[in-house]
């Protein structure tokens, strides 16, 4: 687990994977903080500390823990999510008992209040990703892909397709190896009894402009290394049509845009973090289509497999901007 802000709140994370019902496991943190917060000293003898120099992202620590060990699975977990004592007990029960299925997604709870946050993924027509909600879904056993909030990852899909894409520093790594999985014909299950619960963007906010920016970016990021060319020529229509209902929800006080503005941050911004994403976007875009090219490479799904696949897990662009 990465962390920038450490205290309290990774203190509690903490103490509930003390509490799980399985002892053969290591717990790697990752300190992002650039000053060493972590201490080694006033954690559990299970637990290593990994200190940067700077935050090196999401992506990249993750990597790090998973590259410094050699255990058949990585599970990730945000600082801010406190596991329930079975929790791993539950995913790695399923993972054994499916050992072609490459993701496991936990069921993820808002903290304090009980409500189902995520039963895995959703996917809409431009890129954007949301958190699966209560409905059929949670009870059932197939997903998309995980929320990297609490996560279950097998080592010999992380072998075969590659680790988290770096280069997204912030948001959407868990969408681009979820979707790279796929393509590589690794499934996803949702594990329902596998309990989390989750402070949700307790460390970069809730709607700041920081992540506004990373998840335009990262979705493009996402789409142009992912989505088939039929699908890419739709997306930035789809874009448009959620660019005009962020402004709606925006207008009638509800979804992401309106919370934005609610946290003291202009409106008028929003337009510039949108351009800046996209050119951020084109300037990476060889490196982006060369990641593409390496993933239909070694694909073992057609286009219309995959499109077939996203639209049996997807939610609309007006169901993105009013979450």
């Amino acid at each position: 687990m990465p962390t920038l802000a450490a205290g309290e709140v990774l203190e509690a994370c903490l103490r509930a994977l003390e509490s799980q019902t399985v002892d053969e496991f290591e717990v790697v943190v990752i300190d992002n903080s650039g000053t060493g917060l972590v201490q080694a000293s006033k954690v559990s003898p299970r637990v290593r500390v990994i200190v940067n120099q700077r935050n090196v992202g999401f992506g990249a620590a993750v990597n790090q823990a998973f590259r410094a060990s050699t255990a058949p699975y990585l599970a990730t977990l945000n600082d801010d999510a406190v596991a329930d004592p079975f929790w791993l007990e539950t995913l790695l029960a399923d993972a054994e008992a499916h050992p072609r299925t490459g993701m496991f997604a936990s069921e993820v709870r808002l903290a304090g209040t009980g409500t189902l946050d995520s039963a895995g993924m959703l996917m809409a027509s431009d890129g954007s990703s949301k958190q699966a909600p209560p409905g059929p879904l949670a009870d059932a056993n197939d997903t998309l892909f995980p929320s990297g909030s609490a996560a279950l990852y097998s080592r010999t899909m992380l072998d075969e397709i590659g680790l988290f894409d770096e280069s997204f520093f912030l948001y959407c790594e868990d969408t681009d190896l979820g979707l790279r999985a796929q393509w590589a014909g690794w499934a996803c299950r949702y594990v329902p009894g596998a309990v989390v619960e989750h402070r949700y963007s307790h460390t970069a906010g809730r709607a700041s402009p920081l992540k506004a920016y990373y998840v335009e970016r990262n979705r493009l990021y996402t789409i142009l290394k992912n989505f088939p060319a039929r699908m890419l020529l739709v997306a930035p229509f789809a874009s448009i049509a959620r660019y005009f209902w962020h402004v709606a929800a925006l207008l009638a006080g509800r979804g992401k845009a309106a919370e934005y503005r609610q946290e003291g941050n202009s409106a008028a911004m929003l337009p510039w973090l949108v351009i800046k994403a996209h050119l951020a976007a084109l300037i990476r875009l060889p490196a982006l289509l060369a990641a593409r090219h390496r993933i239909r490479a070694t694909r073992r799904m057609t286009s219309a497999e995959f499109r077939t696949l996203l639209d049996r897990h997807s939610i609309s662009v007006r169901q993105v901007a009013a979450l």
